[in-house]
This record gives C-alpha cells, sequence and structure tokens, in this order.
C-alpha cells in the first residue's frame, strides 16, 4: 500500500470514530500528555488501535490519540511522539502529522521538552519557538513528492505562524507571565549533546534544543498548515550547570509546570 493510502485509511478511521472532526492539532511532548486528559466529550484511540500508526517506546509519551474539545474548539491531541532515534524513518515520525493534514486540521501546535541553550532560560520556562536549524541530517521530504499533500519546493519562510506566536504572547499576559522566544535546533539523539557541541549550538544563534519537532512542522507546512511551537525547557544543556543530564530531571520538569502548560495552551486555543 502506498504511503498516501496509509495515511488516508487512519485519518478515515478517525473520521468515522469521531463526533466533529478536528480543526486544530496538539502534539504533546515528554511529560506534556496531560493535556489530552483536560479535552471534554474525549474520543481515545491508542496507537496500536489505528492502522500504520507507530507506537513511541519512549518513557512519557504516552502513545494515544484524543480528539475532544477545549475552549469551544474540536481538538486532536497525540500523547506522544515517536522519534528517529528510535529507528523509524522519517516519514514514519511525521505520519501522524500527515494523517491530522488529511483530518482537515488546519493548525497545528507542536510542543517539546527541550534543553536550554540560553542560560537566560530558568528550567521550566516554556519558550515560543520562532524558528528552527535542522541539525538532524535529513529531511522528511526526501525522495519522490506526493502533490496530494504538498509542493516539491514548499516555502520555510516562516514555519512558525507570526499570528500564532503572538496569540501565544496574548495568552500568557493574560495570565500574568512573559513568553520568552528563540530558536531550536532538532538533533537526532538519542544521546544528549556534550558541553562543545552546546557552546557550538549557542554560537550559532540556538536557545533550545531538542529530539523532535522539526520533521513535524516541515512536513506541516508542506501540507499548509499554521504551526505553532513551544518549548518546555525541562533541563539546562550539557555544560550549563554542573550536574550530568537524565531523562528523570526532564520528567520531574514537565510534571511540575503542567498546570501553567495546560493553561497556556488553553488560552491559545481560546485564541484561535
Amino acid at each position: 500500500m502506498e504511503y498516501y493510502d496509509q495515511v488516508t485509511e487512519a485519518a478515515d478511521l478517525i473520521r468515522a470514530a469521531v463526533p466533529e472532526v478536528p480543526t486544530i492539532g496538539v502534539v504533546l511532548g515528554s511529560g506534556l500528555g496531560d493535556f489530552a486528559g483536560s479535552l471534554a466529550k474525549a474520543v481515545s484511540m491508542p496507537y496500536d488501535a489505528l492502522p500504520h500508526w507507530p507506537v513511541s517506546r519512549v518513557i512519557g509519551h504516552e502513545g494515544r490519540l484524543v480528539v475532544g474539545t477545549s475552549r469551544n474548539k474540536t481538538i486532536a491531541a497525540l500523547a506522544g511522539r515517536c522519534h528517529i532515534y528510535e529507528g523509524h524513518d522519517l516519514k514514519t515520525v511525521t505520519f501522524a502529522v500527515r494523517v491530522l493534514g488529511l483530518l482537515g486540521v488546519k493548525t497545528v501546535i507542536l510542543t517539546n521538552a527541550a534543553g536550554g541553550v540560553n542560560t537566560s532560560f530558568s528550567q521550566g520556562a516554556l519558550m515560543v519557538i520562532d524558528d528552527h536549524i535542522n541539525l538532524m541530517g535529513n529531511n522528511p521530504l526526501v525522495g519522490l513528492n506526493d502533490d496530494r499533500f504538498g509542493p516539491r519546493f514548499p516555502d520555510m519562510t516562516e514555519v512558525y505562524s507570526h499570528r500564532l506566536r503572538a496569540e501565544a504572547d496574548r495568552a500568557a499576559a493574560a495570565m500574568g507571565f512573559k513568553l520568552p522566544h528563540g530558536v531550536y535546533a532538532g538533533l537526532l539523539g538519542p544521546s544528549y549533546e556534550t558541553p562543545a557541541e552546546i557552546r557550538y549550538l549557542r554560537t550559532i544563534g540556538i536557545d533550545a534544543v531538542g529530539m523532535s519537532t522539526v520533521p513535524e512542522a516541515i512536513v506541516a507546512r508542506h501540507m499548509g498548515m499554521k504551526v505553532l511551537g513551544i518549548s518546555c525547557i525541562t533541563n539546562m544543556a550539557a555544560g550549563v550547570l554542573p550536574q550530568p543530564l537524565n531523562h528523570d530531571e526532564v520528567m520531574e520538569t514537565a510534571r511540575r509546570v503542567r498546570g501553567q502548560f495546560i493553561a497556556l495552551l488553553e488560552g491559545v486555543i481560546g485564541r484561535l
């Protein structure tokens, strides 16, 4: 079966299972999946029950699609994603976003747990992604282009919507805080970066670093979706603090900020 047909089959099954087709998609990063549980009138589907859908095996990625409502909008929330470092190719990694596009989603909010490269950031900060640099060594659009998804050479001048970034700022201001903005670097992983690599990233203008999001953002723009990216700075990157990095710290920080994170998402969604 062709890739487009696989995506279509998954989209058709979801469309038939939910009372209303979502127009907004939210991809939830490590430890940030609680937002899916906050949706009203929810229909929950485990990834392994959806045809051709990849299942993440990473702690903190629950692995279910939840379609429900928030602020009177119908949302498709992906509680967890798969990653290249798990051994998946980029078509597999971006499969879920392709499905969202064929479902009719016009706006996608991509979230992640990230390492803070900018030393002015504090652990637990939420950062709006203004732009990214792809350092994964590959691109999800490599290979024959299927025009049913999008054009051969999509424009990447504004990957992350200026309007959506402004709405995120307004939502944060209504909550009483100011959101930092920055440039996100996508690296392959799964090892954390070395201090020398972090110095290099800081030199080229990176504020946060992670192992996801970039392929999804490229594919979303390829399909004409508007993108908002939000990073939760769950740890400071290697060499910033005199301590080793570990995934438990990522999960603990994500748990600590989940209330603020969910409130911010709800605030943004209410303005769309």
